[in-house]
């Protein structure tokens, strides 16, 4: 085969390397516009994983870059005059020059022609010339930008500004970000060293420190000074150093985040940063790209049509690569939000960071470093007046009067078994056996003001005696039985009402017996749903006096907490969303109109709640819907105002507001909303949405993303999903109810067993 390679970067290089290693007889060619020993950037980071896949490709080239590699096992983070060390991360790093210089040795030693300081002509001459090639031109990839009505490429340009740069002072022992407050905003730079006299030296900052400084309208020469001055304490005397001199100007850039839609046309492929980029912040740039040369290699010389070997290289790749964009995505994000977290406590701060890709999770971290987790998760214990020896997820947490004995709640979770409102002896085991499971609070499912406010005919109530009387009945008994507590929390279902239940038509109307709804605005739900009435003064009025009354009834019934719902949709939600609020009174438009009658509501209530119990508000934190609904940003304000009105605590889910809604689904896909209103706003929070193992509820918890953390289906599936996390993570913290402690033995026993076996 006869291979054109535009590119002489590492992702091209390797590639050529790789087809001649499968196959001598192969012709291949790379054309590099730079001189040979020209670079663009100074040190490479590769992973364990990749030196191996390195290594079973083509031995000789894996110990020539081996040779000059510089390891680290630790990382670094210094915050407000504090180091902080994290040990086992396993990290190698090369020069780019050097790791170039090694590869085009070998390239050549395999026959390959290298071809520097020479332009790629027309892509069609290319086309036709070659029977194939390899566009790795890098992230401005012209063959990308020429071809890209073909290539579709998404451009996503983050919005931190960074410059990278080198210094001779010495981070050989660990990989080392460092955090400066200056007086334009804060600065931070990550370093590490990657030959014996020379570090990498990464600053970035904000766009608006950035302007601050005035870097757009200095000099290279200039910016290195200021960066030289912000981190003296740090350099030893060194001095920072550029090697972009091709660049006038500052040399400061902004990352660009891309993914193609396709990475091939006809007889050209996408090779490296020209069909995907991945954060710098987790190093994965050149380890895509090697990774993605070897696969690439591999189809093309496994007896496939060419057509097929590209299909598969497409199909492949692009799921490693989209999970490490997501990592990526997660770092950068990270960093770009990160004036958010810089309150936090060194402690908490660093196992931010070392977590922020989701990557390397609670556990894993703990095998990579137990003693310093240990000793992070006792400084956390001891933040919440716990006992050391015991993860995050088991320590107090306080709201006025209330102690709840962990941080695991039981998430709300219709049940649709009520009749007429009232709660059956199925809401009692329900509710019971969740209590006995070992979470700090139980929720109950959303208890309606008044029949008219129900979701379904299956919901519960707090409007009637027999209401009161069934709910205390639970509560009693949960507070004799178990150390949990129990919140009640209260709703009226909107224009989301008198429709069937849950097993049935999710959210469509009853087939008879259907009873008139209300809402913000006369919009229903969806168009198989009756219009609702638009909520005048007079509804108002009494809704607001049915919710006082519900909760009136809550704390005789023994409740140690209630919630207002104000999202999904529902009544309250159906004001404070845009999508469903179209207003002209004083009760719409701006977000202080829309939010006008929930906080009627909701001092109401707290108006006859007892002053020494705690009160939560629930809330979507995002309509998913773009900037036609509640964004995230909105959302700080919404818990801002129920926060002044009164709340302990905002309960943080998002979306279920409108049909138009496209949410984005993952694993803990929600807390992001969470950690932004508690770091920004300083509020407590809980989080919600997808969390379902034991390693999610503590890295929530220990990076500070939330407050307590609840858990749904995880506890239909499980009602004892607390005790049987503490068994599975080897905590002894929470309590078994005494008839059941043969069983909580002979579960330790058999875990210790299987950790003694390696079963585990």
């Amino acid at each position: 085969m006869k291979v054109l390679v535009i590119g002489g970067g590492p992702s091209g290089l390797y590639f050529a390397i790789s087809m001649k290693r499968r196959d001598p007889a192969h012709q291949v060619t790379v054309i590099e516009r730079n001189r040979a020993d020209d670079t663009f950037g100074w040190g490479v980071v590769l992973s364990d994983e990749t030196l191996s896949n390195m290594a079973a490709n083509d031995a000789e080239s894996e110990a020539l870059i081996r040779s000059h590699f510089a390891y680290w096992d630790d990382v670094a983070v210094i915050h407000r005059g504090q180091r902080t060390v994290s040990s086992g991360h396993g990290f190698c790093g090369i020069g780019r020059k050097q790791m170039l210089l090694d590869l085009q040795s070998r390239a050549r030693d395999l026959g390959v022609d290298l071809q520097f300081e020479t332009e790629a002509g027309a892509i069609e001459e290319a086309m036709a010339e070659y029977d194939l090639v390899v566009a790795a031109d890098g992230l401005n990839s012209r063959v990308r930008t020429e071809l890209a009505a073909h290539f579709k490429p998404e451009i996503d340009v983050r919005k931190n500004k960074f410059v990278w740069l080198g210094t001779h002072q010495k981070f050989d022992d660990a990989f080392t970000f460092i955090f400066e407050q200056t007086e334009h905003g804060w600065v931070w730079a990550h370093a590490y060293q990657f030959d014996a006299d020379t570090a990498t030296f990464i600053v970035e900052c904000s766009q608006q420190t950035y302007d601050a400084f005035g870097f757009e309208q200095m000099t290279k020469e200039e910016s290195i000074a200021t960066c030289e001055r912000l981190f003296a304490d740090h350099l030893g005397g060194h001095e920072l150093m550029s090697n972009a001199n091709h660049i006038r100007g500052s040399a400061w850039l902004s990352f660009p985040r891309v993914l193609c839609e396709k990475w091939y046309y006809k007889n050209v492929v996408l090779l490296g940063d020209a069909s995907a980029t991945a954060h710098f912040s987790i190093g994965s740039g050149s380890k895509l790209g090697m990774e993605s040369a070897i696969a690439l290699a591999d189809y093309l010389n496994d007896g496939s049509d060419m057509e097929s070997a590209f299909a598969r290289y497409q199909e492949e790749r692009r799921v490693d690569v989209l999970r490490l964009q997501s990592a990526a995505r997660n770092s950068t994000e990270w960093f770009e939000d990160v004036e958010r977290y810089l309150d936090l406590s060194p402690i908490q701060f660093t196992y931010s960071l070392l977590t922020r890709s989701q990557r390397i999770s609670h556990e894993n971290l703990r095998l990579r470093d137990a003693g310093w987790l240990r000793s992070a998760e006792d400084w956390f214990q001891a933040q919440a007046g716990g006992n050391a020896g015991h993860v995050p997820m088991f320590a107090p947490f306080r709201l006025r009067a209330l102690t709840l004995a962990n941080r695991v709640v039981v998430s709300p979770m219709a049940q649709y078994k009520a009749v007429d409102g009232c709660p059956t002896d199925w809401h009692f085991v329900h509710y019971a056996e969740r209590a006995k499971g070992g979470a700090g609070l139980v929720y109950t499912e959303m208890t309606c003001v008044s029949p008219e406010g129900r979701i379904t005919p299956g919901c519960p109530g707090l409007y009637a005696p027999e209401h009161e009387a069934a709910w205390a009945r639970l509560v009693g008994f949960v507070h004799a039985e178990t150390s949990a507590r129990i919140c009640c929390q209260i709703g009226h279902s909107g224009r989301k009402g008198s429709t069937q239940l849950g097993w049935e038509k999710m959210d469509a109307p009853l087939e008879a017996g259907n009873w008139p709804t209300l809402s913000a605005s006369a919009i229903p739900w969806s168009d198989a749903n009756p219009a609702p009435r638009a909520m005048g003064r007079a509804d108002m009025d009494r809704v607001t006096g049915q919710f006082a009354a519900a909760a009136e009834m809550a704390q005789r019934a023994g409740f140690d907490m209630i919630e207002l719902h104000a999202a999904h949709g529902y009544l309250l939600s159906s004001f404070i969303s845009p999508k469903s609020n179209i207003r002209s009174d004083e009760y719409g438009g701006s977000l202080e109109n829309r939010l006008r009658y929930p906080l009627e509501v909701f001092r109401a209530m707290r108006a006859v709640w007892p002053e020494e119990k705690p009160m939560s508000v629930r809330i979507s934190a995002n309509d998913w819907v773009g900037d036609d609904g509640v964004t995230p940003e909105e959302a700080v304000e919404i818990a801002r105002a129920f926060t002044e009105a009164g709340a302990d605590i905002i309960d943080v889910s998002a979306g279920q507001t409108s049909t138009d809604a496209r949410p984005v689904y993952g694993r803990m896909f929600q807390t992001p909303f969470s950690d932004r209103i508690r770091n920004e706003a300083g509020i407590a929070t809980m989080a919600v949405g997808n969390i379902y193992e034991p390693d999610h509820v503590n890295s929530i918890l220990m990076a500070g993303r939330a407050d307590l953390v609840c858990l749904a289906r995880p506890h239909l599936a499980d009602p004892y999903w607390a005790l049987h996390a503490a068994v599975e993570l080897g905590d002894e913290a929470p309590e078994w109810p005494l008839p059941y402690l043969a069983g909580r033995d002979q579960a330790r026993r058999l875990a210790e067993r299987a950790k003694e076996t390696g079963a585990v």
